[in-house]
C-alpha cells in the first residue's frame, strides 16, 4: 500500500509552480529533491511570487484546501512602491475590484491588511530598489486567492508590487525554510496544521 507523501517548498522567485512545460522556464522539477511519482502542487504561486508551495502525492487535498466548507487563511508579505496611506488600507480591507477572467471583474472578500517593517529574517532574493524609492511592506491575510488576487489588488489602488512572498497557509509557514529548499512533513502534522 502507497502511503501518501506531504512537502513544504519555499518557491524561489523565476520558477513555476509546475514539473513540465512547454517553456523554457524554471520548474518544480529543478529542485534538487527526490520528489516520489505523483507529486503535484496545491495551488499555485506565479513566476514571479516567491514563498510557501504545498505539494503532495495525495490528490484529495487540493478539494479539501480550496472547496471545503471552512475557508483556509493565507498570509502574504507583500513590498510595494511607495508609502500606503491610511485610507488604501480601508480600501483593501473592505474588497475592491480586480479583473477575473472572461472580461468580468471581481470584488475581493474583506481581508486583514497591515502595514508592517521590513521583515529582517527574509531572504534575499537580489531586488535592488533605487536609494530613492519608498517603498512599504504590507502583511496581507486572506481566504481567498483568485486570478493573481494580491498583486491585482495592490494595483487597483495604485501601488506596485515589488515582491510577494506567501508566508504561511493556517499553520504551515516558509520562516525556517531557505529558498528552492523543501521540508517534509508527516501526514497528521500536515492536516492539523492546515485545519483539515
Amino acid at each position: 500500500m502507497n502511503v501518501d507523501r506531504y512537502f513544504l517548498l519555499n518557491k524561489p522567485m523565476n520558477m513555476v509552480s509546475q514539473f513540465v512545460s512547454t517553456h523554457k522556464v524554471q520548474l518544480l522539477s529543478d529542485i534538487d529533491f527526490n520528489f516520489p511519482e505523483g507529486t503535484h502542487a496545491i495551488g499555485r504561486l506565479d513566476q514571479m511570487s516567491e514563498g510557501l508551495l504545498l505539494l503532495t502525492t495525495n490528490k484529495k487535498v487540493t478539494k479539501l484546501l480550496f472547496q471545503g466548507i471552512r475557508p483556509h487563511v493565507r498570509t502574504y508579505l507583500v513590498q510595494v512602491k511607495n508609502k500606503v496611506s491610511q485610507d488604501t488600507l480601508k480600501q483593501l480591507r473592505s474588497g475592491v475590484k480586480i479583473s477575473a477572467s472572461n472580461a468580468t471583474t471581481y470584488t475581493t472578500a474583506p481581508c486583514t491588511v497591515d502595514i508592517i517593517d521590513p521583515p529582517v529574517n527574509l531572504w534575499d532574493n537580489g531586488i535592488i530598489l533605487h536609494e530613492n524609492q519608498q517603498s512599504d511592506w504590507l502583511r496581507i491575510e486572506l481566504t481567498e486567492g483568485k486570478f493573481h488576487q494580491v498583486r491585482k489588488m495592490v494595483a487597483t489602488v495604485h501601488h506596485r508590487c515589488i515582491r510577494l512572498v506567501r508566508w504561511s497557509i493556517e499553520d504551515l509557514t516558509v520562516e525556517s525554510i531557505a529558498p528552492g529548499e523543501v521540508q517534509e512533513v508527516n501526514e497528521e502534522y500536515f492536516f492539523k496544521a492546515l485545519n483539515l
